[in-house]
């Protein structure tokens, strides 16, 4: 039986994680849960689960917290300190690596350092700290196993297959709500309109990144890592019906694709049994009824987001970090209502135009470069 942590287990990877563990209870087992701050939530996640540790990121919640639990034999744990901590605990085997942001970047870290299996949905993890995060997998010996559909798509298309035969990466897209509008139509776009994703149930802030295309271009930035391959041969296909997850081109013209219903239970439950696949009861996919599957090349100048994540990729540095960082800040302001949705773009561009430069940057180089690019794109905010 697995022993599993799931950081973020509020949210809509962990939710569904614990989907998965429920349709197989004989062979994992719930260790340790982590939210920020949906408590209520959580405390019904430990009720079910009866995990070992459940820890919350708001401090300030730590009390509620233990009082609802002081009943069962379960550690209550709060803090980012606390969080980071929990993934090293022996008696785990996979960490589930589904906080959103740049939180989950340090615990990661000290997940691979205590040599724990990462099945990995956090994509700012390695669109900040890719270098490393590649660097300590390699040197621990541990296996990162992607969780986004995207890129369990293209891990499947790779099973078998040797890196060396790739020619490009085919990372699909949705396009997101405002994929028909016009530039004008996108100026006065709302973030509940943003928030209305046509085919994924996904959480606040990576919807609003799916709308702007921010979302693919982290994506491209985690590919580059993930599968070793070049900036420059990873292409995004805008993909309506999100029925081809992503692809693979392979040298002598071969094309591998993974195919499915918008299921996010499917790459979840792959990167926990991976390299077995189990029975699961998510809805199969109806070829009958998808008559029309359409590729679209993305359109850069409505959608410039994904132009700057190229750019900061290409640069390469702690410019990838500085966009995410930035791109933090303009999303929580836009879906409170402080900021346009392509005034987004224009402040992320700016704070990486201001921020400075470091080629080679370490954990604390990326730590500093982050709450700089914070602090930047806020003021740029602010005399907006």
């Amino acid at each position: 039986m697995k022993q599993i942590a799931i950081l973020g287990s509020t949210g809509s990877i962990g939710t569904q994680t614990l989907d998965v563990v429920r349709q197989h209870p004989e062979d994992f087992s719930v260790y340790a849960i982590s939210a920020h701050r949906k408590i209520d939530l959580l405390i019904q996640q430990a009720l079910e689960f009866n995990p070992a540790v459940v820890c919350i990121a708001d401090e300030t919640l730590y009390q509620p917290l233990r009082d609802a639990l002081s009943d069962l034999p379960i550690k209550v744990m709060a803090g980012e300190k606390a969080i980071a901590e929990m993934v090293t605990m022996p008696a785990i085997d996979v960490v589930v690596a589904a906080m959103v942001g740049y939180a989950g970047l340090r615990p990661t870290i000290e997940a691979i350092k205590a040599k724990k299996t990462i099945a990995l949905a956090n994509k700012e993890t390695l669109v900040v700290a890719g270098e490393i995060i590649c660097r300590l997998a390699e040197r621990y010996k541990v296996n990162i196993l992607p969780v986004d559909s995207e890129h369990s798509a293209i891990f499947q298309s790779l099973v078998g297959e040797e890196i060396a035969s790739v020619e490009k990466l085919l990372l699909t897209a949705s396009g997101g709500p405002f994929r028909n509008f016009t530039y004008e139509q996108m100026q006065h776009v709302t973030a509940a309109q943003a928030l209305q994703h046509p085919n994924w149930d996904m959480g606040a802030k990576i919807t609003i990144d799916s709308a702007s295309m921010m979302n693919k271009g982290f994506e491209v930035i985690e590919a580059r890592w993930l599968f070793n391959i070049p900036v420059e041969n990873i292409q995004v296909l805008v993909h309506p019906q999100s029925v081809v997850h992503s692809a693979v081109q392979f040298i002598d013209g071969s094309v591998k694709a993974q195919l499915g219903t918008p299921d996010m239970r499917i790459p979840i439950q792959y990167a926990l049994t991976y390299p077995k696949r189990w029975q699961s009861d998510v809805p199969r996919l109806d070829f009958f009824a998808t008559r029309n599957l359409t590729f679209e090349e993305p359109d850069m100048q409505r959608f410039p987001n994904l132009r700057l994540a190229y750019e900061a990729m290409d640069r390469g540095g702690n410019m990838p970090c500085i966009l995410n960082a930035a791109n933090e800040v303009v999303n929580a302001a836009f879906r409170e209502g402080k900021c346009g949705f392509l005034q987004m773009s224009d402040i992320i561009a700016r704070t990486m135009e201001k921020t400075d430069f470091i080629v080679s940057p370490t954990y604390e180089d990326y730590v500093q470069t982050d709450y700089l690019a914070r602090k930047i794109a806020t003021t740029i905010l602010n005399k907006k």
